[in-house]
């Protein structure tokens, strides 16, 4: 099973951007789909975005489409998540999440791999 680490959360004002990693060791995972999910206190773990993998059809939660963009360089076992117009209720911890294979749904359960999450946090 693969290892995913993220980075790259922090403290970051409204309108303001941010950038996560997730490098992932133990093997390469170029034919994983990766996704990222977050959660914030209270609530259930929200998808925000899946990318196969060849990079084709990136998909995202409603919630951050046309702001957030997934995309993944396979030669150094990274995905990316980068975070634009960021708005308080994006404030959460996020998590990267891996499967071997293509994986259709969106569903935390849909994924076997994850980190330990970064946290986000967005001030008004």
């Amino acid at each position: 099973q693969v290892q995913l680490v993220e980075s790259g959360g922090g403290l970051v004002q409204a309108g303001g951007s941010l950038r996560l990693s997730c490098a992932a060791s133990g093997r390469s995972f170029s034919r994983d789909t990766m996704a990222w999910f977050r959660q914030a206190p209270g609530k259930e773990r929200e998808f925000v975005a899946k990318i196969v993998y060849s990079g084709a059809s990136p998909r995202y939660g409603d919630s951050v489409k046309g702001r957030f963009t997934i995309s993944r360089d396979n030669a150094k076992n990274t995905v990316y998540l980068q975070m634009n117009s960021l708005k308080p209720e994006d404030t959460a911890v996020y998590y990267c999440a891996g499967q071997t294979g293509l994986v259709l749904g969106a569903r935390p359960t849909d994924f076997g791999s994850w980190g330990q999450g970064t946290q986000v946090t967005v001030s008004s």
